[in-house]
C-alpha cells in the first residue's frame, strides 16, 4: 500500500513542481528508507502512522550514522509525503505536523585558494586533444560555478561568445545566463575548433558541448574523476568533491567584492539563504588572516 502512495507522490512532485531528476531520486530513496522502517514496526498504512513513528525513524537514521543534513533531508521528504496525502484527501491527519526539524549546523564547505585553482587548471594545459578539452572544462567550471550535471548537459546552442554568456539549464529545468571571462571563452573556442569536430564525427551528431573520446555525452562521474585527477597531478591534498569548484567560484567572487544577490543569480539558488553559506566561508578566511597576522592572534 505504502509504495503505491509513494509513487503517486513522486508523480505529483515531478509534474506539478517540476523537480530535477536527482531530487526526485533522493526523495524516493529517503521515502523507501521510511517505508522499510515502518514495515519493521508492522505499519503499512499511512493512516496509522503517528508522530512517534516519525520521530523514532529519525532517531534510527541517527543511530546508523547519517549526518544531520541527510536526516533533515529525509524528514523533508516524509513531511512533503504526508502533506500530499492530506491535501489529496486520502488521509485526514498529518503525523509530521508536530515533528521538530533537527538543527542543522552549517558546515563551511571546502574551497580552493586562487593559487590552488590555478594549479589545477594549469595541470590540464597541453596540446593533446584530451588536454585541450579538459583544460576548457576546468576553465569553464571555475568561470561559471555550474553544477557538475549542468556542465555535462551544456549544449553548443547555449554558447554566446559575442555577448560573453552561456545559457545553462539548472534544477527544475530553470534557465539562467552566466557571464564567462576571456580565458574560458578562449579555451572553449580552441576546443570547439580543434577537438570537438573530430569527437562529434564518432557519433551520430549531437549538440552537447563536451564529448567523450567516443563522441558521447560525458557523465557527471567522469567530470568528478577528471577534477580529482588534475588536483592530484597539481599535488593538491584537499578532499575534492563535485561541488568544490562551485564553492570556490562563489567564495572567490565574494572575496573580491561581488554582492550576494549577483552570486545567488549566477549559482541558480532559488533562496538567498542557500547562498549565504559563502559569507561564512569569507568570515572564516578573515578569522584565519587575523589569527595569522595579528600580534595577539
Amino acid at each position: 500500500m505504502m509504495q503505491n502512495f509513494i509513487q503517486e507522490f513522486i508523480n505529483y512532485i515531478s509534474v506539478e513542481r517540476g523537480l530535477a531528476k536527482n531530487t526526485l531520486l533522493a526523495y524516493r530513496r529517503d521515502l523507501n528508507l521510511y517505508v522499510n522502517y515502518l514495515k519493521k514496526s508492522g505499519v503499512d498504512n499511512p493512516g496509522v502512522v503517528t508522530r512517534e513513528h516519525v520521530s523514532t525513524f529519525l532517531y534510527d537514521l541517527k543511530k546508523k550514522g547519517l549526518t544531520t543534513t541527510s536526516i533533515c533531508r529525509a524528514l523533508t521528504a516524509v513531511k512533503m509525503f504526508h502533506r500530499f496525502l492530506v491535501r489529496e484527501n486520502l488521509f485526514k491527519d498529518d503525523p509530521t505536523s508536530l515533528v521538530e526539524t533537527p538543527k542543522t549546523w552549517k558546515r563551511v564547505p571546502e574551497v580552493l585558494s586562487q593559487s590552488e585553482m590555478e594549479m589545477i587548471i594549469q595541470a590540464a594545459f597541453g596540446k593533446t586533444p584530451q588536454m585541450i578539452r579538459d583544460y576548457a572544462i576546468l576553465e569553464l567550471f571555475y568561470a561559471s560555478g555550474m553544477r557538475v550535471t549542468e556542465l555535462a548537459d551544456l549544449k553548443m546552442g547555449g554558447l554566446n561568445f559575442d555577448a560573453g554568456y552561456i545559457r545553462c539549464i539548472g534544477k527544475g529545468s530553470k534557465e539562467r545566463l552566466i557571464p564567462i571571462g576571456k580565458k574560458s571563452r578562449e579555451a572553449i573556442a580552441l576546443y570547439c575548433k580543434k577537438v570537438r569536430p573530430k569527437l562529434e564525427a564518432k557519433s551520430s551528431g549531437t549538440d552537447i558541448l563536451f564529448l567523450s573520446r567516443l563522441g558521447k555525452r560525458i557523465s557527471r562521474q567522469f567530470l568528478w574523476t577528471l577534477i580529482k585527477a588534475y588536483a592530484k597531478k597539481a599535488n593538491i591534498k584537499k578532499n575534492i568533491k563535485p561541488h568544490t569548484l562551485r564553492h570556490t567560484f562563489a567564495t572567490h567572487l565574494l572575496e573580491h567584492g561581488a554582492d550576494l544577490r549577483s552570486v545567488q543569480e549566477m549559482l541558480g539558488h532559488s533562496d538567498i539563504s542557500t547562498t549565504q553559506i559563502y559569507t561564512h566561508v569569507d568570515k572564516e578566511r578573515l578569522k584565519s588572516i587575523h589569527k595569522q597576522f595579528h600580534p595577539r592572534g
